[in-house]
C-alpha cells in the first residue's frame, strides 16, 4: 500500500475493505468475500471482529486470509499485533488505545504493514508517520453504525496531508458509494468501507464494482 514519492505521480485511490464487526457464519461470509474480491480492485482486507474471543479471530484469519491472498489483497488484523503475527497476517491496524506503534513494530517485525488510527488529529498522524507507520487513518468522516465514533474531521485534513506528507492516508467512517469519490478527491490514498459493501442491497460484488468506478476519477 505504498504511495509514489511525488504528489504529481499519485496513483488512483484504492479500496480498503473491512469485515463486519461480527461474522455469525464464517463459511457463508467467505463466499461473499470471494464475490467481493473477484469484482474489482481491493488493496487490503482488515479483519475486524469486536468483541470476539481469540479463537474466533484466529478462525476468521485462517478462513478468510487465503481468499484475500488469492486475489493479491493484503490481510491486516485490527488491534492485535500478537495475533496478527501468530496467524501470519501481512500487517495490523492499531488504534490510539491499542498499545504503541513501537511495540507493534517490535512484535510484527520490520516488513509488516502497520496502520494507525489518528481520528481528526494531524499531530497524532505526524507522530505515527515519524514513528514508522505505513499509513495513517483519519475519520470518521460520516455517521456510521459500524462502531461508536466521537471524532468527525473535515475532508480538508486529507488534502493537507496529501500535499505535505508522503506516508499514505486512509479515510474511514461511514463512507458510502455516493460519498467515496468526494473522499478520494479530497486526498485519500485509500478509502475504507464496511457496510457500504456488506449491506449493499445489490450485493458485495456490485458494491465493489461501483466503488472502483467512483474511485477511478
Amino acid at each position: 500500500m505504498a504511495r509514489s514519492p511525488t504528489v504529481s505521480a499519485r496513483p488512483p485511490c484504492r479500496l480498503y475493505l473491512i469485515t463486519p464487526p461480527a461474522i455469525p457464519d464464517l463459511d457463508a461470509f467467505a463466499v461473499r468475500l470471494e464475490e467481493a474480491l473477484g469484482a474489482g480492485d481491493v488493496a487490503a482486507l482488515q479483519i475486524r471482529l469486536k468483541p470476539a474471543e481469540d479463537a474466533a479471530i484466529v478462525a476468521a484469519v485462517e478462513r478468510l486470509g487465503p481468499i484475500a491472498r488469492r486475489h493479491d489483497v493484503a490481510v491486516l488484523l485490527n488491534d492485535r499485533p500478537d495475533l496478527a503475527r501468530a496467524t501470519g497476517c501481512d500487517g495490523v491496524h492499531i488504534g490510539q488505545q491499542d498499545g504503541s506503534l513501537a511495540e507493534a513494530r517490535r512484535i510484527m517485525g520490520p516488513d509488516a504493514m502497520i496502520g494507525v488510527t489518528c481520528h481528526d488529529d494531524r499531530d497524532l498522524a505526524w507522530d505515527a508517520a515519524e514513528g514508522g507507520a505505513d499509513y495513517v487513518a483519519f475519520g470518521a468522516f460520516y455517521q456510521t453504525d459500524t462502531k461508536e465514533t466521537v471524532h468527525r474531521p473535515d475532508l480538508d485534513i486529507l488534502t493537507v496531508w496529501q500535499e505535505t506528507v508522503e506516508v499514505p492516508c486512509v479515510a474511514i467512517g461511514g463512507i458510502t458509494v455516493d460519498t467515496a469519490q468526494d473522499v478520494a478527491r479530497a486526498g485519500a490514498d485509500f478509502v475504507a468501507v464496511s457496510a457500504a459493501v456488506w449491506s449493499n442491497p445489490q450485493g458485495p460484488a456490485s458494491a465493489v464494482k461501483e466503488l472502483n468506478l467512483r474511485l477511478s476519477f
